[in-house]
Protein backbone atom coordinates (compact mmCIF):
# COMPACT_ATOMS: atom_id res chain seq x y z
CA UNK A 1 0.00 0.00 0.00
CA UNK A 2 1.28 3.44 -1.00
CA UNK A 3 1.46 5.97 1.83
CA UNK A 4 2.08 9.69 1.52
CA UNK A 5 1.39 13.09 3.04
CA UNK A 6 -1.04 15.45 1.31
CA UNK A 7 -1.02 19.13 2.25
CA UNK A 8 -4.11 21.19 1.32
CA UNK A 9 -3.64 24.97 1.60
CA UNK A 10 -6.50 27.38 0.97
CA UNK A 11 -7.08 31.06 1.61
CA UNK A 12 -10.76 30.34 2.23
CA UNK A 13 -12.72 27.48 3.81
CA UNK A 14 -10.91 24.86 1.72
CA UNK A 15 -14.17 23.12 0.81
CA UNK A 16 -13.47 23.33 -2.93
CA UNK A 17 -9.93 22.06 -2.47
CA UNK A 18 -11.06 19.13 -0.35
CA UNK A 19 -13.64 18.12 -2.95
CA UNK A 20 -11.04 18.24 -5.73
CA UNK A 21 -8.63 16.11 -3.70
CA UNK A 22 -11.36 13.63 -2.77
CA UNK A 23 -12.48 13.24 -6.38
CA UNK A 24 -8.92 12.67 -7.60
CA UNK A 25 -8.00 10.22 -4.81
CA UNK A 26 -11.11 8.15 -5.55
CA UNK A 27 -9.40 7.05 -8.78
CA UNK A 28 -6.65 5.16 -6.92
CA UNK A 29 -6.68 1.95 -4.89
CA UNK A 30 -4.53 0.83 -1.97
CA UNK A 31 -3.39 4.33 -1.02
CA UNK A 32 -3.05 5.56 2.55
CA UNK A 33 -3.32 9.32 2.77
CA UNK A 34 -2.09 11.38 5.69
CA UNK A 35 -3.97 14.60 5.06
CA UNK A 36 -2.91 17.96 6.46
CA UNK A 37 -5.61 20.60 6.01
CA UNK A 38 -4.66 24.28 6.20
CA UNK A 39 -7.62 26.66 5.58
CA UNK A 40 -7.75 30.47 5.80
CA UNK A 41 -4.08 30.99 4.88
CA UNK A 42 -4.05 34.75 4.44
CA UNK A 43 -0.76 35.95 5.92
CA UNK A 44 2.92 35.13 5.44
CA UNK A 45 3.26 34.57 9.18
CA UNK A 46 0.57 31.89 9.05
CA UNK A 47 2.23 30.39 5.97
CA UNK A 48 5.60 30.23 7.75
CA UNK A 49 4.12 28.06 10.50
CA UNK A 50 2.53 25.79 7.93
CA UNK A 51 5.75 25.47 5.93
CA UNK A 52 7.56 24.17 9.01
CA UNK A 53 4.97 21.36 9.18
CA UNK A 54 5.26 20.73 5.45
CA UNK A 55 9.04 20.43 5.73
CA UNK A 56 8.66 17.97 8.63
CA UNK A 57 6.13 15.88 6.66
CA UNK A 58 7.10 16.18 2.99
CA UNK A 59 4.49 15.26 0.40
CA UNK A 60 2.24 16.65 -2.32
CA UNK A 61 1.14 20.27 -1.83
CA UNK A 62 -2.25 21.16 -3.32
CA UNK A 63 -3.29 24.79 -2.99
CA UNK A 64 -5.75 27.54 -3.88
CA UNK A 65 -4.10 30.84 -2.97
CA UNK A 66 -4.82 34.10 -4.79
CA UNK A 67 -2.52 36.48 -2.86
CA UNK A 68 0.55 36.72 -5.15
CA UNK A 69 3.08 37.23 -2.33
CA UNK A 70 1.84 34.31 -0.23
CA UNK A 71 1.60 32.10 -3.27
CA UNK A 72 5.11 33.01 -4.50
CA UNK A 73 6.57 32.26 -1.07
CA UNK A 74 4.88 28.86 -0.98
CA UNK A 75 6.13 28.01 -4.46
CA UNK A 76 9.70 29.07 -3.64
CA UNK A 77 9.79 26.99 -0.47
CA UNK A 78 8.35 23.94 -2.22
CA UNK A 79 11.04 24.19 -4.90
CA UNK A 80 13.75 24.40 -2.24
CA UNK A 81 12.30 21.34 -0.48
CA UNK A 82 11.89 19.51 -3.78
CA UNK A 83 8.16 18.96 -3.18
CA UNK A 84 5.56 18.60 -5.94
CA UNK A 85 2.93 21.35 -5.87
CA UNK A 86 -0.32 21.81 -7.78
CA UNK A 87 -2.35 25.06 -8.01
CA UNK A 88 -5.74 23.34 -8.17
CA UNK A 89 -7.76 25.95 -10.04
CA UNK A 90 -5.15 27.56 -12.29
CA UNK A 91 -5.93 25.59 -15.45
CA UNK A 92 -9.65 26.37 -15.26
CA UNK A 93 -9.10 30.03 -14.34
CA UNK A 94 -6.58 30.50 -17.18
CA UNK A 95 -8.93 28.92 -19.71
CA UNK A 96 -11.81 31.14 -18.59
CA UNK A 97 -9.58 34.21 -18.59
CA UNK A 98 -8.53 33.54 -22.19
CA UNK A 99 -12.09 32.83 -23.27
CA UNK A 100 -13.64 35.85 -21.55
CA UNK A 101 -10.80 38.26 -22.20
CA UNK A 102 -10.53 39.39 -18.61
CA UNK A 103 -8.34 38.66 -15.62
CA UNK A 104 -9.71 36.65 -12.70
CA UNK A 105 -10.50 38.69 -9.59
CA UNK A 106 -8.00 37.78 -6.88
CA UNK A 107 -10.47 37.53 -3.99
CA UNK A 108 -10.20 34.64 -1.52
CA UNK A 109 -13.36 32.56 -1.26
CA UNK A 110 -15.17 34.60 -3.90
CA UNK A 111 -17.33 31.55 -4.76
CA UNK A 112 -18.87 31.74 -1.28
CA UNK A 113 -20.27 35.26 -1.67
CA UNK A 114 -23.79 35.37 -0.17
CA UNK A 115 -25.66 35.85 -3.42
CA UNK A 116 -29.24 35.02 -4.35
CA UNK A 117 -28.29 31.45 -5.25
CA UNK A 118 -26.85 30.91 -1.76
CA UNK A 119 -30.04 32.05 -0.05
CA UNK A 120 -32.14 29.96 -2.44
CA UNK A 121 -30.07 26.92 -1.45
CA UNK A 122 -30.56 27.64 2.25
CA UNK A 123 -34.29 27.98 1.69
CA UNK A 124 -34.34 24.68 -0.21
CA UNK A 125 -32.54 22.90 2.64
CA UNK A 126 -34.93 24.29 5.22
CA UNK A 127 -37.94 23.29 3.11
CA UNK A 128 -36.59 19.79 2.54
CA UNK A 129 -35.91 19.12 6.21
CA UNK A 130 -39.41 20.33 7.10
CA UNK A 131 -40.98 18.04 4.48
CA UNK A 132 -39.07 14.83 5.13
CA UNK A 133 -40.88 11.49 5.46
CA UNK A 134 -44.34 12.80 4.54
CA UNK A 135 -44.35 15.78 6.90
CA UNK A 136 -46.32 18.94 6.10
CA UNK A 137 -47.88 17.43 2.99
CA UNK A 138 -50.26 20.40 2.79
CA UNK A 139 -47.35 22.45 1.37
CA UNK A 140 -46.13 19.98 -1.25
CA UNK A 141 -47.34 22.19 -4.10
CA UNK A 142 -44.52 24.60 -3.18
CA UNK A 143 -41.89 21.88 -3.76
CA UNK A 144 -39.78 21.52 -6.89
CA UNK A 145 -39.54 17.74 -6.52
CA UNK A 146 -41.41 15.11 -4.52
CA UNK A 147 -39.80 11.70 -4.07
CA UNK A 148 -41.94 8.64 -3.36
CA UNK A 149 -40.70 5.18 -2.43
CA UNK A 150 -40.86 2.38 0.09
CA UNK A 151 -38.96 2.57 3.35
CA UNK A 152 -35.12 2.60 2.99
CA UNK A 153 -35.12 3.44 -0.72
CA UNK A 154 -32.76 6.41 -0.19
CA UNK A 155 -35.48 9.07 -0.19
CA UNK A 156 -34.08 11.24 2.61
CA UNK A 157 -30.38 11.33 1.59
CA UNK A 158 -31.36 11.96 -2.03
CA UNK A 159 -33.69 14.77 -0.91
CA UNK A 160 -30.93 16.40 1.14
CA UNK A 161 -28.49 16.16 -1.77
CA UNK A 162 -31.05 17.78 -4.10
CA UNK A 163 -31.68 20.50 -1.52
CA UNK A 164 -27.97 21.29 -1.48
CA UNK A 165 -28.26 21.79 -5.22
CA UNK A 166 -31.08 24.28 -4.64
CA UNK A 167 -34.16 22.10 -5.23
CA UNK A 168 -36.98 22.18 -2.68
CA UNK A 169 -37.63 18.47 -2.18
CA UNK A 170 -40.30 16.64 -0.20
CA UNK A 171 -40.49 12.88 0.19
CA UNK A 172 -43.17 10.38 1.15
CA UNK A 173 -42.88 6.72 2.17
CA UNK A 174 -45.13 4.35 0.24
CA UNK A 175 -46.74 1.99 2.74
CA UNK A 176 -49.31 -0.61 1.69
CA UNK A 177 -51.30 -0.29 4.92
CA UNK A 178 -51.24 3.52 4.90
CA UNK A 179 -51.89 5.14 1.50
CA UNK A 180 -50.36 8.59 0.91
CA UNK A 181 -52.51 11.72 1.22
CA UNK A 182 -54.69 12.39 -1.85
CA UNK A 183 -52.83 15.63 -2.58
CA UNK A 184 -49.90 13.56 -3.89
CA UNK A 185 -51.98 12.56 -6.92
CA UNK A 186 -53.08 16.08 -7.84
CA UNK A 187 -49.80 18.02 -7.65
CA UNK A 188 -49.17 20.38 -10.55
CA UNK A 189 -45.94 22.28 -9.90
CA UNK A 190 -43.61 19.63 -8.42
CA UNK A 191 -42.06 16.78 -10.37
CA UNK A 192 -43.06 13.54 -8.62
CA UNK A 193 -40.43 10.80 -8.98
CA UNK A 194 -40.75 7.22 -7.82
CA UNK A 195 -37.71 5.49 -6.30
CA UNK A 196 -37.47 1.73 -6.51
CA UNK A 197 -34.79 -0.86 -5.79
CA UNK A 198 -33.93 -4.54 -5.93
CA UNK A 199 -35.73 -6.53 -3.19
CA UNK A 200 -32.57 -8.38 -2.11
CA UNK A 201 -30.68 -5.13 -1.66
CA UNK A 202 -33.63 -3.56 0.15
CA UNK A 203 -33.85 -6.46 2.58
CA UNK A 204 -30.12 -6.23 3.30
CA UNK A 205 -30.38 -2.49 3.98
CA UNK A 206 -33.38 -3.01 6.25
CA UNK A 207 -31.65 -5.79 8.19
CA UNK A 208 -28.70 -3.50 8.86
CA UNK A 209 -31.11 -0.83 10.03
CA UNK A 210 -32.80 -3.24 12.47
CA UNK A 211 -29.44 -4.38 13.81
CA UNK A 212 -28.33 -0.78 14.36
CA UNK A 213 -31.49 -0.22 16.40
CA UNK A 214 -31.04 -3.50 18.33
CA UNK A 215 -34.39 -4.73 17.08
CA UNK A 216 -35.50 -8.24 16.13
CA UNK A 217 -33.92 -9.13 12.77
CA UNK A 218 -36.87 -11.26 11.58
CA UNK A 219 -40.06 -9.25 11.00
CA UNK A 220 -42.43 -8.50 8.13
CA UNK A 221 -40.18 -5.49 7.48
CA UNK A 222 -37.57 -7.87 6.01
CA UNK A 223 -39.82 -10.73 4.93
CA UNK A 224 -39.06 -11.61 1.31
CA UNK A 225 -42.68 -11.91 0.14
CA UNK A 226 -43.79 -8.80 2.05
CA UNK A 227 -40.97 -6.72 0.62
CA UNK A 228 -41.71 -7.86 -2.94
CA UNK A 229 -45.39 -7.01 -2.41
CA UNK A 230 -44.42 -3.52 -1.14
CA UNK A 231 -42.27 -2.86 -4.17
CA UNK A 232 -44.96 -4.13 -6.54
CA UNK A 233 -47.54 -1.89 -4.86
CA UNK A 234 -45.25 1.14 -5.23
CA UNK A 235 -44.46 0.36 -8.88
CA UNK A 236 -48.17 0.08 -9.71
CA UNK A 237 -48.74 3.47 -8.09
CA UNK A 238 -45.91 5.03 -10.10
CA UNK A 239 -47.19 3.54 -13.35
CA UNK A 240 -50.84 4.44 -12.72
CA UNK A 241 -49.87 8.09 -12.20
CA UNK A 242 -47.31 8.29 -15.00
CA UNK A 243 -44.49 9.25 -12.66
CA UNK A 244 -40.90 8.72 -13.84
CA UNK A 245 -39.06 6.02 -11.89
CA UNK A 246 -35.42 5.82 -10.79
CA UNK A 247 -33.98 2.43 -9.81
CA UNK A 248 -31.48 3.21 -7.04
CA UNK A 249 -30.14 -0.36 -6.73
CA UNK A 250 -26.78 0.31 -8.36
CA UNK A 251 -26.77 4.08 -8.15
CA UNK A 252 -25.03 6.26 -5.62
CA UNK A 253 -26.99 9.12 -4.07
CA UNK A 254 -25.19 11.53 -6.40
CA UNK A 255 -26.07 9.46 -9.48
CA UNK A 256 -29.73 9.19 -8.47
CA UNK A 257 -29.89 12.94 -7.84
CA UNK A 258 -28.26 13.68 -11.20
CA UNK A 259 -30.85 11.53 -12.98
CA UNK A 260 -33.66 13.32 -11.12
CA UNK A 261 -32.24 16.75 -11.99
CA UNK A 262 -32.10 15.72 -15.65
CA UNK A 263 -35.77 14.71 -15.49
CA UNK A 264 -36.65 18.00 -13.79
CA UNK A 265 -34.76 20.09 -16.35
CA UNK A 266 -36.30 18.18 -19.25
CA UNK A 267 -39.79 18.80 -17.88
CA UNK A 268 -39.08 22.49 -17.31
CA UNK A 269 -37.80 22.81 -20.89
CA UNK A 270 -40.91 21.08 -22.23
CA UNK A 271 -43.17 23.35 -20.16
CA UNK A 272 -41.35 26.44 -21.41
CA UNK A 273 -41.77 25.26 -25.00
CA UNK A 274 -45.48 24.63 -24.45
CA UNK A 275 -45.91 28.10 -22.97
CA UNK A 276 -44.08 29.66 -25.93
CA UNK A 277 -46.27 27.75 -28.41
CA UNK A 278 -49.41 28.81 -26.59
CA UNK A 279 -48.20 32.41 -26.67
CA UNK A 280 -47.58 32.22 -30.43
CA UNK A 281 -50.99 30.64 -31.00
CA UNK A 282 -52.70 33.34 -28.94
CA UNK A 283 -50.82 36.00 -30.88
CA UNK A 284 -51.88 34.51 -34.21
CA UNK A 285 -55.52 34.44 -33.11
CA UNK A 286 -55.28 38.07 -32.01
CA UNK A 287 -53.75 39.05 -35.37
CA UNK A 288 -56.56 37.34 -37.26
CA UNK A 289 -59.10 39.13 -35.13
Amino acid sequence: MSRFHLHLLSDSTGETLENIAKAALAQFDAVEIIKHFWPMVRSETHLDRILDEVAANPGLVLFTLVNPDIRAKLERRCRVLGLPMVPALDAVSDALSNLLGQAAKARPGRQHVLDAAYFARVEAIQFTIAHDDGQNWENWEAADIVLAGVSRSSKTPTSIYLANRGYKTANIPIVVESPPPPVLFSLNRPLVVGLTTNPERLIAVRRNRLLSLNQAPETDYVNDEKVKAELAYARRMFADNGWPVIDVTRRSIEESAAAIINLFNARETARASDTARQGLAAGAIADEA
